[in-house]
């Protein structure tokens, strides 16, 4: 048998920090992202003190909701050269996911879903990470730095960075803003062992413009630059979980996965191009699909709609209590109020107590003849169908 000589190791290429810092802007060029940036990890005390006092700010206020994990390893959110001692520099990464058409229009049609425009295609996290391992492998095998990846997975603070490289600025909505790009930016992240030359910061262009504050349907922030989380659409259909409060409900509209309200009124969107990368391409399914055909999924017909999308990620009767308030928005009765009776016999309580507030809010005189039907042994479905049953009766007294 004969054997092969052994292959000899790879040879780091030498690279002067400009060279490499180049050479990495190509290759992920290359790979599909459409923006690249360096900045330095370490940060000036003032930088990072004001980090901290922003984060402590939104926390003390109790703005993070359910998010309880804002409130951990603070320090590192604040500063790169915490979270790794042995970072250099920040490697920020973008994809481009701008929408082919305006996503607001879908919120003139009531019976139809409207699905936030990242969540349509293929996971974002899944996308950007394979690339920036692909990018991590290059920088490894050419160059053997040391090196980290981060996609929305540690307590990295993505937008300082961005903004920091040069990608653009966290406008008033707390989201970043490109001038190439507009709102549509996914972002990712490198950390790495060796100092490169750093591109130049952006600054803030969002001027006088309220834009993004005055469209929130639900009046999420409070002050520019500021947002209170429990307030926030796509935090209350994403990371909440149990029932929406019911003075919010009503303003959710038909929207099921997230909002995007306030990045689509952006002004800068003007500037954006489609998007390119064809993984995080709209699929049929998710693109305003009927409300009254969601509420039929089961438990498999959700996990295979929606495998592969962030969608799945929460899970198939959080979804359904986003579908059933959609139903009670949707103002037609004719096609919504079967699926709203489809789902008062859901297994799970908190799709029942939803529907039990859609009926209330298309057929009001239908709450009384359904809660003497129903054999409801959850006490918060019970609750639900009392509250429907006030409200019926101050609509009739009303009259």
């Amino acid at each position: 048998m004969s054997r092969h000589p052994p292959v000899p190791k790879r040879k780091p290429r030498p690279a002067t920090p400009a060279a490499l810092r180049d050479a990495i802007r190509d290759e992920a060029l290359r790979l599909g992202f459409d923006a690249v940036g360096f900045a330095a990890a370490n940060l000036a005390p003032e930088a990072r003190n004001q980090r901290l006092q922003r984060l402590g700010e939104f926390l003390d206020a109790g703005w993070q909701g359910d998010m309880g994990w804002l409130g951990e390893r603070t320090a590192e959110r604040a500063d790169p050269q915490t979270l790794w001692r042995d970072a250099k520099t920040v490697v920020s990464l973008a994809i481009n996911y701008a929408p082919a058409s305006d996503p607001l229009k879908i919120l003139e049609h009531g019976e139809r879903a409207a699905i936030s425009v990242y969540a349509q295609g293929r996971d974002y996290h899944e996308v950007m990470k394979s690339k920036l391992k692909a990018l991590g492998r290059f920088i490894w095998d050419t160059y053997r730095h040391d090196l980290k990846v981060f996609v929305d997975t540690a307590p990295l603070m993505e937008k300082p960075a961005a903004q920091a490289v040069g990608h653009g600025w966290q406008g008033k909505h707390t989201n970043l803003v490109s001038r190439q790009f507009g709102s549509w930016l996914f972002l990712g992240e490198l950390l790495l062992s060796v100092e490169l030359p750093a591109d130049q910061p952006e600054t803030d262009h969002c001027g006088q413009c309220r834009a993004c504050l005055d469209i929130c349907p639900t009046k999420a922030f409070p002050a520019p630059y500021r947002l209170e989380a429990r307030r926030c659409i796509s935090y209350l259909t994403i990371e909440h979980e149990g029932p929406i409060d019911r003075e919010l409900r009503p303003l959710l509209g038909n929207r099921i996965y997230g909002c995007d309200d306030c990045l689509a009124v952006c002004p800068w969107n003007k500037f954006a191009q489609e998007a390119r990368e064809t993984a995080l391409m709209p699929r049929p399914a998710l693109n305003a699909p009927l409300l009254a055909e969601l509420a039929t999924l089961d438990d498999e017909a959700f996990r295979k709609r929606f495998a592969g999308t962030a969608v799945k990620r929460i899970g198939r009767d959080r979804f359904l209590r986003n579908v059933a308030y959609a139903l009670g928005n949707s103002g037609a009765p004719a096609t919504s109020r079967p699926a709203i009776e489809h789902l008062l016999a859901d297994s799970s309580p908190l799709v029942r107590g939803a529907a039990v507030w859609a009926l209330s809010r298309l057929a009001p005189d239908q709450v009384a003849q359904r809660r003497r039907a129903s054999r409801e042994d959850d006490a918060g479905v019970r609750a639900e169908w009392q509250d429907a049953l006030q409200t019926a009766h101050a609509q009739e007294n009303a009259r």
